[in-house]
């Protein structure tokens, strides 16, 4: 038992280390991945723990202030932490487009900009780009301080979105503008080339995080999109928390890529092998003009040519019939209405009978009906058995089946190979061409390089900071807060939660408070009856038998010495199975004499004082 008690106190234990496994937030799981460790208030780690019924306010953290970023001349293609308000109009050109093909009012490019501090609040004098407006198209572009070329460095870029009202509808994804003489950032809009589009997009449940580039196929010049792969890993929570975000792509010379969210990798790939469409056309493809042979025979099975329906088979029974078994029964009311007018009702007042009509009560059933039955009786409806239904002849199978029919394989005219499609199309600028249902989207530290140390340091110095305080000022949302906010992401998370919960407290019930023994488990404890019991019985009949024929066993039985007692005792719980079962044999005997004397009219005999302390014991 105390084995099983420890069982019992084991899984409680590692249940209550689940769910708080369970239950820590997710940009936790999301910290930044560098050298630099970021210290937690000791208040902060031991919220929850105090047992006073109020607990003491949290100790109030002074305010961080925002450091401007320092990052080495040429490290970055662009680098821009919104330092103050007047980078909007400056270096951040608003469009003055209009979209095509879209009525006049919804063509216009007149969604709000402004750059302006995050609400609330985390760093002192920190700044950000803010999409203002609801329900417009916004667009808001500026050029990269040196063009990036697709040659031997990877592609780096990286941004905050900070979705301050949450997100019900919207994009907050960044394009990067293709490098062409037609480029002008005041005309941006959405037909504008762009090399590059990243970032997440939501409407609803469908959550998405783009990576789409365009390819130029080498032999017609034509631009094509891709898209990679959905991501594996979560990143949902970003539209819901309030809280900023850091995203990133990589795109590595040798084609493979990787797509971060807050420093933490939620998918990869290759540019040739996890792109939709491929990259490169297949080198053949189903021949266009074949065609399928008139005498070409794909059917598996045909109906069987030599069945023939049957004679006595009828397509024309029905297959309901009336009951010819049923009877009317005889307090039917064949006169009854089945509807009566309401005799409560009463016409409205302001019922016009030229207008609306001769007014007629409403119906109500006849209560007479309730019990039998009123109306025309009919026989219930019943299964024919005679019915067969439309014969049909039995399917075999085709002896002219040549198999499902494919068109010949030709080469692909079209067909290329690059094997290079990392070297895309330069970029000059980056822009945000959006439409959102939800406004107060911040975008902030928008980088551009082809270091990834310089990108690391970057989020170091800009975004981790910042989380920190969120993190910070959110340590005191609850646990079942932070358990149900764990579900919408993962909400096979029930399920675990159910186990975690009802499991231990079955243990700890079942081996900690076992149930209390019963007294068939304790024969001593009981009237039942056991074997040593049989065996008293059976010593009693026999030293009765002898008291009747004149003995005086009882008074040498109460002489007898208690050692004597105790050995007949151990000698008697000795016994194996079969001396048990013979001893119960011989029980029966004595009873039997016993039945025939009461039936004579005998006193019963006295037990012997024996077989009362053997039950005793």
């Amino acid at each position: 038992m105390k084995l099983h008690r420890l069982l019992a106190l084991t899984l409680l234990l590692a249940s209550v280390f689940v769910i708080g496994h369970c239950q820590e937030d997710d940009e936790d799981m999301m910290m930044v991945d560098d050298d630099e460790d970021y210290e937690i208030d000791d208040e902060m780690m031991m919220d929850g723990e105090a047992e006073e019924e109020e607990p003491a306010p949290k100790e109030t953290r002074p305010p961080k202030y925002f450091v401007a970023p320092e990052i080495e001349d040429g490290a970055a293609h662009l680098a821009e932490p919104f330092l103050n308000a007047e980078a909007l109009g400056s270096k951040w050109i608003v469009s003055k487009a209009k979209k095509d093909d879209v009525d006049e009012e919804l063509a216009k490019y007149d969604g709000k900009w402004a750059v302006e501090e995050p609400e609330p609040q985390a760093l002192i004098g920190d700044f950000g780009l803010v999409l203002k407006s609801k329900a417009k198209h916004h667009a808001v572009s500026a050029s990269l301080d040196k063009p990036f070329v697709f040659e031997d460095e990877p592609f780096i870029v990286q941004y905050e979105v900070k979705y301050q009202n949450g997100m019900e509808c919207g994009g907050s994804y960044v394009k990067l503008l293709s490098d062409n003489q037609g480029l002008k950032l005041s005309e941006f809009h959405d037909k504008t080339p762009y090399t590059i589009m990243f970032g997440p997009d939501k409407c609803g449940g469908d959550n998405k995080l783009h990576f789409i580039f365009r390819h130029k196929n080498p032999e017609t010049g034509e631009y094509e999109e891709k898209h990679a792969k959905k991501p594996t890993g979560t990143f949902s929570q970003v539209f819901t928390d309030k809280k900023t975000h850091l995203f990133t792509l990589i795109v590595e010379p040798d084609n493979n890529y990787e797509i971060l969210v807050d420093q933490r990798s939620v998918s990869s790939g290759n540019l040739l092998e996890d792109m939709t469409p491929a990259v490169n056309p297949p080198a053949e493809i189903d021949d266009p003009d074949d065609k399928k042979p008139s005498d070409w025979d794909d059917k598996k099975k045909i109906p069987d040519p030599e069945a023939v329906k049957p004679d006595d088979w009828d397509e024309d029974a029905p297959a309901k019939i009336p009951d010819p078994d049923a009877e009317k029964p005889e307090d039917w009311l064949d006169d009854e209405p089945e509807l009566l007018d309401d005799p409560d009702a009463e016409k409205p007042e302001d019922w016009d009978d030229e207008m609306d009509g001769e007014w007629e009560p409403p119906k109500i059933k006849n209560p007479k009906c309730d019990d039998v039955g009123c109306g025309v009786w009919e026989e219930p409806m019943i299964t024919n058995p005679d019915y067969k239904g439309k014969w049909k002849a039995a399917m075999i199978d085709n002896p002219n089946y040549k198999g499902e029919w494919k068109p010949r394989r030709i080469s692909n005219p079209g067909f290329f190979e690059d094997l290079e499609p990392f070297k895309m199309t330069t970029i000059a600028a980056v822009g945000l061409e959006l439409w959102s249902m939800t406004d107060q989207i911040l975008f902030d530290n928008f980088l551009i390089t082809s270091s990834r140390e310089v990108a690391d340091k970057w989020a170091a110095d800009t975004w981790a900071p910042k989380k920190d305080e969120e993190n910070y000022s959110s340590s005191g949302d609850s646990v079942v807060g932070s358990l149900l906010g764990a579900t919408e992401e993962r909400p096979w998370l029930w399920a675990i939660y159910a186990l975690v919960i009802l499991i231990p407290i079955f243990l700890c019930f079942r081996f900690c408070f076992p149930k209390g023994s019963s007294d068939a488990e304790h024969p001593k404890k009981s009237d039942a009856t056991s074997p040593d019991d049989e065996d008293a019985k059976e010593e009693g009949e026999e030293e009765e038998g002898e008291e009747e024929e004149g003995g005086n066993e009882e008074g040498e039985a109460e002489a007898e010495p208690e050692g004597e007692e105790d050995t007949s005792v151990r000698q008697r719980k000795k016994k194996t199975k079969a001396d048990l079962e013979q001893s119960s044999e011989k029980a029966e005997e004595p009873a039997a004499e016993e039945e025939k004397s009461a039936a004579s009219g005998d006193s019963p005999s006295r037990k012997s004082p024996r077989q009362r302390k053997s039950r005793k014991e």
